[in-house]
Formats: structure tokens, C-alpha cells, sequence
């Protein structure tokens, strides 16, 4: 959001980010738009999402805006209800298929009952654009609403040689971005016994307290660290210096199978190659560029030979590497914001 933000105040709107403030968040760091955190009682749960919507609703009611954007379905109630009471242009930016996540729909109460909001809600959003093909296709196949694709690309920055690859004289394997269901942390975790080098995972989310209890389990707390939250700059860093990165996902649920997710473009950027789900949407990107080992399930013993095998072929790790360093040339947000830039000026021509 805060490449997206910043390309839009670059291009004279006036950008205001509203999050939530949670008990142990940061100091925000200054940036070329104003950012807003709500303070809510409850910290998870349904309880949380009600209050949150609830007061982002009134939030957005009494503050000017000429167009209200909703990040994702988790946001877009209180989104639809301002801007229709209000008479203002509206965006719903479905980061996701939200409602065929794994933690959604294998849970059949919770998934009707986000099943039932975007059935209410979409279809009213005119405006929208989505990361992939196949989310802009399901969404036009549910809803009759035709949407852009803008890819979640990192910004283009520079490589720091003392930082990539074997940045402090270990390798290591990286893991950035939710810790949630359906990451496969169930089976990436014991395969770490067969793996000669450390993992660090960066993120939170609501696995994460399973996968420490994982880590603990399988007795790997000296050889995996679970980080939590960094701020983007320090990841950036950390990712450069990171020897493989990770992108796993469970086939359970539409939204996993069909992702395409920002750290998988991230590793890209970094430099680094990286074991990836052969999923449809990465075989496309990684047939064109050859940047990832690929693999078919997600099982113990598939990822631990992946990985394996990069530690140990060289001539293979140095020939993806190489191909990193050629596709983040085209795969970088300075390229993709001119969709955004393109998607904007339709919809606001003044």
C-alpha cells in the first residue's frame, strides 16, 4: 500500500492510509501521504472485524474524500455504506479471492458469511483491479464486473554486493511475508531436519503462533528463527542477504492455488532464487524468466530435496541468479504504476 500511496501523491492526490493501531505497532515513519491508525478494544477475533468496520465507517463518513478505496473484502462494508451515503466514486482493490482462502473455506459458518458480503458488495464496485488473471476472470464470472490487473511489484532499488547472496558468511533461507493457514508451515518446518542451513521467517499473521509450537515440536528452535514484523527497509536488506527464499502455498482453497503473491517478486528483486510452488500463475512468470526451482506439492520431503538441491548445485543456483538479475529489470513497480497511474486518470480525468 505504500508504494501505491506514494505513486499516487507523486501524481497530485492527496493520499490518506488508514490502518489500525495495535497494542505493540511502531512509529509510523513519515511519507509523502498522511497515514491514520484507528484504535480499536478488541485485537482478533469476529468482535475485532465488527468494531474496526464500525469505526472505519464513521471514520470515513465524516472525512473528505472524493473517492473511497477498499483494500480487500475485509474492508469494503464500511467502504460501500460511506461512499453511497456520501455520493462518492469507490474502488475495491481485491488483493486476493478472498473468500477462498484456506482459513475461510474450512470454515463453512464463516465462509457463507463472507461469501454472503461479497455477494452484496462487489457487484456494486464499478471500479476495481486485482492482482492476476484468473481473480480478474472469477470476478467476472461471479459478478459481471470487469477489472484491471495491476501486479503487487517491488520498487526497483539498486543491489548491495556486500549483502547478496552469502550476505554475512551463512546462507540462509528466508521466508518473508503472513504467517498464515495454508502456507504450509506444517510440512516446511520438519523438513528443516534434512536442510544444512537456517531458516528466518519474517511476518505474522494467524498461524503464527502454530508455527512456533511446530518449531518447538520438531526441537529446530536453534536452526529456525521466527522473527515477526520488520519495517520494509530492513527486510529489503535482510531478503538481499538471504541465500533462498520461499514461496509455498497449500492447494486447498482457489486463492492459494491461484496466487501470486508479492514475495515471490521480492526474491525476484533481491536477487535471490527460490523454491516455489508450481502453481499456475508463477509457472507462467517463472517460464518466461527461469528464475525459480518449481516444485509439484508441497510435501516434507519435496521441499527438503528443493532446497537441497540449491544449496548444493552451483552451477544451477548461479544460473537462476543470473536470471533475477534480468527480470527485476522489467518486473518492478516503476513499470506497474503506470497501470495505476492509467486505472486513476479514468476514473478521476480531472
Amino acid at each position: 500500500m505504500q508504494r501505491i500511496c506514494n505513486t499516487l501523491a507523486a501524481n497530485g492526490f492527496e493520499v490518506t492510509l488508514v490502518g489500525r493501531k495495535m497494542y505493540n505497532s511502531i512509529v509510523l515513519a513519515e511519507q509523502s501521504f498522511k497515514q491514520k491508525r484507528l484504535r480499536c478494544f478488541f485485537q482478533s477475533g469476529f468482535t475485532f472485524y465488527v468494531e474496526y468496520n464500525i469505526r472505519l465507517f464513521f471514520y470515513l463518513l465524516f472525512k473528505k474524500a472524493d473517492i473511497l478505496y477498499a483494500v480487500d473484502l475485509d474492508t469494503i462494508l464500511p467502504v460501500y455504506f460511506a461512499s453511497a451515503i456520501k455520493g462518492k466514486k469507490k474502488i475495491y482493490d481485491a488483493h486476493e479471492l478472498f473468500t477462498e482462502q484456506k482459513e475461510i473455506i474450512t470454515r463453512p459458518t464463516v465462509h457463507k458469511f463472507w461469501l454472503a458480503i461479497e455477494r452484496f458488495t462487489v457487484p456494486k464496485f464499478k471500479y476495481g483491479y486485482t492482482v492476476n488473471i484468473f481473480i480478474k476472470e472469477e470476478l467476472r464470472r461471479r459478478y459481471n464486473v470487469d477489472y484491471s490487473i495491476i501486479r503487487n511489484l517491488p520498487k526497483y532499488y539498486s543491489l548491495t554486493p556486500s549483502l547478496c547472496g552469502e550476505g554475512l558468511g551463512m546462507r540462509f533461507v528466508i521466508y518473508q511475508g503472513a504467517v498464515n493457514e495454508g502456507r504450509s508451515f506444517e510440512t516446511l518446518i520438519p523438513a528443516l531436519k534434512q536442510v544444512d542451513a537456517p531458516l528466518k521467517i519474517y511476518g505474522k499473521g494467524n498461524f503464527f503462533e502454530q508455527t512456533k509450537q511446530l518449531i518447538i515440536t520438531n526441537k529446530l528452535e536453534d536452526k529456525i528463527e521466527l522473527a515477526g514484523y520488520v519495517v520494509p527497509l530492513q527486510l529489503k536488506k535482510l531478503t538481499q542477504q538471504a541465500y533462498i527464499g520461499l514461496t509455498l502455498f497449500e492447494k486447498t482453497g482457489l486463492n492459494q492455488y491461484y496466487s501470486l503473491s508479492n514475495r515471490f517478486f521480492d526474491y525476484i528483486m533481491a536477487g535471490i532464487p527460490q523454491v516455489c510452488v508450481n502453481y499456475p500463475e508463477y509457472k507462467a512468470i517463472n517460464d518466461e524468466y527461469n528464475i525459480a526451482l518449481m516444485i509439484d506439492d508441497t510435501n516434507e520431503q519435496t521441499i527438503a530435496d528443493a532446497l537441497n538441491r540449491l544449496l548444493n548445485d552451483n552451477i544451477l543456483y548461479e544460473q537462476l541468479k543470473q536470471n533475477c538479475v534480468i527480470a527485476r529489470e522489467q518486473l518492478n513497480w516503476q513499470s506497474e504504476e503506470k497501470k495505476l497511474i492509467a486505472f486513476f486518470s479514468l476514473i478521476n480525468p480531472s
